[in-house]
């Protein structure tokens, strides 16, 4: 496939995805990762962690690596160091995903290019939670989105 950086392109992702594979998902809800693996889960998509360290994470069987997931996933959630991506996209490819998507912050070409060939789409240095409150219309759900829209200051009553 390619790599996918256009409104369009992640909402047909975020559309076709039902299933994602969360590796570096953290059982400690002050993380990231945990925080955004909760909003998907929330919105309908089916989360499987992928972290040795847990048995389970928001609610959910927690694997030591893609390769144990039972079954096909759509697509693989890294949150890992650049360095580590290379391996999970050699993983996806192998498990049969359709996306690898690497969080804020991560960005491996060599990755990319695997995925790539492999006809996987590529996102890098995006936050899936982000994306889909941007895109989709979530935004409201972290208290963004007050359904006010004003120019003015509020006013201090003290």
């Amino acid at each position: 496939m390619s790599m996918v950086d256009d409104i369009a392109g992640l909402r047909r992702i975020l559309a076709q995805t039902r299933t994602i594979a969360v590796v570096g998902l953290s059982a400690n809800w002050y993380r990231p990762s945990y925080f955004a693996a909760k909003y998907m889960q929330d919105h309908g998509y089916r989360i499987i962690p992928v972290n040795p360290a847990y048995a389970e994470v928001i609610g959910e069987r927690c694997y030591p690596s893609i390769a144990a997931i039972p079954g096909t996933v759509d697509m693989v959630d890294c949150f890992r160091k650049p360095g580590e991506i290379s391996p999970l996209a050699r993983e996806a490819v192998a498990k049969g995903a359709k996306v690898l998507w690497m969080q804020l912050g991560i960005r491996n070409d060599e990755a990319a290019q695997i995925a790539n060939v492999a006809g996987l789409d590529v996102v890098m240095d995006r936050c899936v939670k982000i994306e889909h409150a941007r895109i989709l219309g979530g935004l409201h759900w972290a208290g963004v989105n007050t359904g006010v829209v004003s120019s003015h200051r509020a006013i201090s009553r003290s």
